[in-house]
């Protein structure tokens, strides 16, 4: 598991930069921490880099 934990966030960093792993860093640990405002931060912050991508 640790290991696709890293592929995926060396692919975000790769495709996104340090703005994607923030993302997936606000995003895991609003998970963890089971806080709202962090994990939406983040998945917001996810979908519209992922949106730019793919315009």
């Amino acid at each position: 598991m640790p290991l696709l934990t890293f592929a995926v966030e060396e692919f975000i960093h790769w495709r996104f930069g340090i703005v994607g792993v923030v993302s997936l860093g606000l995003l895991s640990f609003g998970l963890r921490a089971k806080n709202a405002t962090a994990a939406g931060a983040g998945s917001i912050m996810l979908a519209l880099l992922l949106h730019s991508a793919s315009v």
